[in-house]
């Protein structure tokens, strides 16, 4: 097994560094490596969109102030180190000497106007920001974030915040992110990462190679990296065991055990910080979908969506679908997160019979039907836990009419509220519970850049009052008694039916050595091919 040096003393030309370092003495051959998940990253773009997909690819072009390494844990990145500046916000010392992919210098101007691009107006990951009062470059290696208050979360809530060239963006017009229409950020790269991208066929392949003058050492010995998406499971399974990728994610629940016993493979296995659920459009003067409700939305009586809650089996759903690999939650976040409630830690239980009460008593005795918007390509049996659900639903009257879709298309059509049931899973960017409450229960505020994944715009005055406290909040016990408070608000309203807590099922050749985290980020720099 070889690791490529850190230095390698050759242009960034890629090719021309790889084939030196096959005909170095003393090097063992290097090699190529080509993976497969479900979902192409919509956007080459950091700033463009706020979406596991994207963020987890991009970690291996572009860096942050901070990173996590292979444990979760939060550590230097292009930050060599940090302080507190008492109440008023954080201090980020800078590494010298690092470059971007095509050669220019990285200094605070560039985080500067990171910054300013990922905070503005067209960004999806804005809301990361909704602490920072202004950004002060001190010097060409020092930069201040000062906050609204004191803020003992901020360096964990910015480890997948990205950092572009100022001058690499403005000369190719890319200043400011689109989410719709294309720019040359969105197809090209510039970060200062372990890999550049070498060609990109949105929906087809992105290829990669290390960046030869990264400023950290690269366990792998990888000299380029294919990533093809393939939606169809028995596709990616099928190259996979013909040998055409070398590691797919994920691999469906039902071949797992078979996997396990074939020559030349490797399951593995974890759980990942993702909690599966449902959401409603809590505000919609109407049903958008019903055939048989006009000029009203059930939704917003609690007791509806009680009912919906009650009627999903969710133990059934772990079973059958999900063939045991999953566990159930009854919160935003899962039992390993900072913040999870204890107190907070029973489901409402499955009753169908008092799903058809609470019905009843909302005026909704004969049913009604709606639209129920899913993804088939984002989370694991997605699809096929919306059919089971659904027909969960029409057991006390709640006829959902499914419709499903490429996760591609899936985002617009929730953003432009096209739906009066939703499906969602969400892993906290700072692995701690106040991360959905900024997310997905706070009123949306996009001048405050709160609520930006909240599509059914649900929103609770005493939500909004504690989320800036729990914030700011030193005392773990004083902070902890908040989050349960939200916690209760969120499960006495059914602000959404939390399901379960998503495993991690990946499979590779057995030569392949890799590191599984719990965001489900996979991350090249630790890969190598024996």
């Amino acid at each position: 097994m070889a690791f490529l040096p850190k230095k390698l003393g050759c242009a960034t030309a890629v090719s021309a560094c790889a084939l030196a370092m096959l005909l170095s003495p003393g090097l063992a051959q290097a090699e190529a490596f080509k993976w497969a998940g479900k979902t192409d990253p919509q956007t080459m773009d950091p700033h463009a969109t706020n979406s596991a997909p994207v963020l987890g690819f991009l970690n291996n072009v572009y860096e942050g102030l901070v990173r996590r390494n292979k444990e979760m844990k939060i550590e230097p990145a292009l930050a060599e180190s940090w302080e507190q500046l008492g109440a008023e916000g954080w201090r980020f010392k800078l590494r010298k000497d690092v470059t971007f992919h095509d050669g220019s210098a990285f200094t605070a101007d560039d985080v500067l106007f990171s910054y300013e691009r990922a905070s503005s107006e067209e960004s999806d990951v804005r809301s990361w920001f909704s602490p920072v009062k202004e950004v002060k470059v001190v010097d060409d290696h020092t930069i201040d974030f000062l906050t609204n208050a004191p803020n003992p979360l901020f360096p964990d809530s910015i480890a997948n915040f990205m950092i572009m060239d100022r001058d690499w963006a403005g000369k190719n017009e890319a200043d400011r992110p689109s989410k719709e229409a294309e720019n040359h950020a969105t197809r090209n790269t510039n970060g200062t990462g372990a890999f550049m991208v070498t060609a990109r066929d949105p929906g087809v392949k992105t290829t990669l190679a290390p960046f030869p003058k990264w400023w950290d050492e690269l366990e792998s010995n990888i000299t380029e990296a294919t990533f093809t998406p393939i939606g169809q499971a028995a596709t990616g399974m099928a190259a996979l065991l013909s040998g055409e990728i070398d590691f797919i994610s994920p691999i469906p629940l039902q071949d797992v055990p078979k996997m396990k016993e074939r020559d030349g493979f490797m399951v593995h296995e974890g759980v990942e910080a993702r909690v599966l659920m449902f959401g409603f459009a809590h505000q919609a003067d109407a049903l958008k979908f019903s055939d048989d409700v006009a000029g009203k939305n059930p939704f917003q009586d609690a007791r509806v969506r009680k009912a919906a809650y009650q009627a999903i089996n969710v133990d059934a759903l772990i079973k059958k679908v999900m063939r045991g690999n999953a566990q159930p939650a009854s919160q935003l976040v899962s039992d390993a997160m900072k913040g999870y409630s204890t107190s907070k830690a029973d489901r409402m239980a499955y009753d169908p019979e008092a799903a058809k009460k609470l019905m009843a008593e909302a005026g909704y005795a004969d049913g009604f039907s709606f639209g129920l918007q899913c993804p088939n390509d984002r989370y694991i049996n997605d699809e096929a836990i919306c059919k089971a659900a659904a027909s969960m639903l029409a057991k006390v009257g709640l006829n959902a009419k499914l419709t499903s879709m490429p996760v591609r298309n899936y985002w617009p059509e929730l953003r432009a509220d096209k739906f009066d049931m939703y499906l969602l899973g969400w892993s906290p960017g700072t692995f701690d519970a106040e991360h959905p409450i900024r997310f997905l229960a706070s009123t949306p505020n996009k001048e405050k850049k709160l609520g930006s994944w909240n599509f059914g715009d649900y929103s609770n005055a005493k939500v909004d009052e504690l989320l800036p406290m729990i914030q700011t909040e030193l005392d773990d016990a004083k902070r902890q008694a908040m989050i349960d408070e939200v916690a209760g608000i969120l499960q006495d309203e059914v602000a959404y039916v939390p399901m379960y807590v998503q495993p991690l099922i990946w499979a590779s050749k057995d030569n392949i050595k890799l590191t599984q985290r719990t965001d489900n980020f996979f991350i090249l720099r630790w890969v190598t091919v024996e």
